[in-house]
């Protein structure tokens, strides 16, 4: 699993994670695994799996560390 930062969440149910490597990754509330979307933060660690959406990348199974 990769690894990064949440850079910004929305009240619309989406994120974005900063991998590291310049490019952000989207992830959506229903891709969260382990708690509720609500409860992230910016600035926190998670672990995910690159994975592709109707729109191009997204992270999936995204989980605080």
């Amino acid at each position: 699993m990769a690894e990064g930062t949440i850079k910004r969440l929305t009240d619309k149910g989406f994120g974005f994670i900063d991998t590291g490597t310049g490019k952000d990754m989207f992830f959506h509330m229903s891709n969260v695994e382990g708690v509720r979307f609500e409860d992230l933060r910016e600035g926190q660690k998670v672990s995910f799996t690159a994975g592709e959406g109707p729109k191009g990348p997204r992270a999936e199974n995204v989980r605080p560390i």
